[in-house]
């Protein structure tokens, strides 16, 4: 087997892209999308019709409703290639806004159940600030699965499974550029602080008892992903699912809930004070949340100007 079938024997993998073709060339259960990726999308000449269709039949409407529509052509696409649930991320400027993420978050699974795709198949992905995790608190109770992203540290992870949320994304790629600037040095395999990052919140999740989902995210290289084999899902750039899929280099299962129940670590509780204070104690989720947030607003008004100038 290659790398990519070994991976499925352990692990449900998930494609991180907005592209239908890589979908139908790796066979992945679930997909996820944020502005980034539809944005690189919809300017690929494969995908200019489904940009003007949505335009088209909601013209007068504002270029932010225009893109809610847009979100939901995508998750429809999508879901008629994989057959899981897709990933639909909230607009990231209502970061630290627990009211207007819990607006936007029944709005898009409103446009998704009026066009006929059941709310079990849309995960919502929230940032996972304190109001994001609030805002997740609520919609899961209304059975709104949601999908905590942006997700650097432990402090996040505990507090998004205390609020009942689906999955979490934490983003082992952008822990490694952190750590990696920080000390000059190169991390493979185990040592990768994005990869024991990650090792960290399954191992409490398995111990605990929490249910919420473990999909590890932003990965830089296949060492990373091989390094999680277990973990409750992963989502995979296409380059990478590429290079797994080339690859019959073999190797074990790395992540299991037997081994998580030994784990030397306690159990924590946190209210706000805790949460807050555990987050700006740690400078590298701290740094890698506001930029992840700066980043994913900054393509959302691309993507804004972009349907304006159409």
């Amino acid at each position: 087997m290659n790398q990519l079938e070994q991976l499925k024997q352990y692990t449900t993998v998930v494609a991180d892209t907005g592209d239908f073709q890589t979908m139908q060339a790796y066979s992945p259960r679930d997909a996820t999308t944020n502005p980034s990726l539809i944005l690189k999308a919809v300017q690929k000449p494969e995908y200019q019709h489904l940009l003007e269709d949505v335009i088209q039949k909601h013209k007068g409407q504002s270029s932010g409703e225009i893109i809610d529509h847009l979100l939901i052509a995508f998750g429809r696409q999508i879901l008629n290639i994989i057959p899981g649930r897709v990933s639909t991320e909230t607009d990231a400027r209502l970061s630290f806004d627990t009211e207007g993420t819990i607006g936007k978050a029944r709005h898009l699974i409103a446009l998704y159940e009026a066009a006929g795709v059941a709310r079990e198949r849309v995960l919502i992905k929230i940032a996972s600030t304190w109001e994001g995790i609030r805002a997740a608190d609520v919609l899961e109770k209304e059975n709104i699965r949601c999908n905590m992203t942006l997700l650097f540290s432990l402090p996040q992870a505990i507090a998004a499974a205390d609020a009942g949320a689906q999955l979490i994304s934490p983003f082992v790629g952008r822990i490694y550029d952190w750590y990696k600037k920080a000390t000059g040095k190169e991390y493979a395999g185990a040592d990768d602080p994005g990869v024991q990052s990650v090792a960290t919140i399954y191992s409490y999740y398995k111990k605990f008892g929490y249910t919420t989902e473990v999909m590890g995210a932003s990965f830089r290289n296949t060492s990373q992903i091989v390094s999680l084999a277990g973990c409750d899902l992963l989502t995979i750039s296409p380059e990478l699912l590429q290079k797994l899929s080339e690859s019959d280099v073999p190797f074990e299962r790395a992540l299991s809930a037997e081994q998580a129940s030994h784990a030397d670590i306690q159990k924590m509780t946190l209210d706000e004070k805790a949460f807050r204070f555990m987050l700006n104690e740690d400078a590298m989720a701290t740094e890698k949340l506001a930029e992840g947030i700066r980043l994913f607003c900054l393509d959302a008004v691309k993507l804004e100007k972009l349907v304006s100038a159409r």
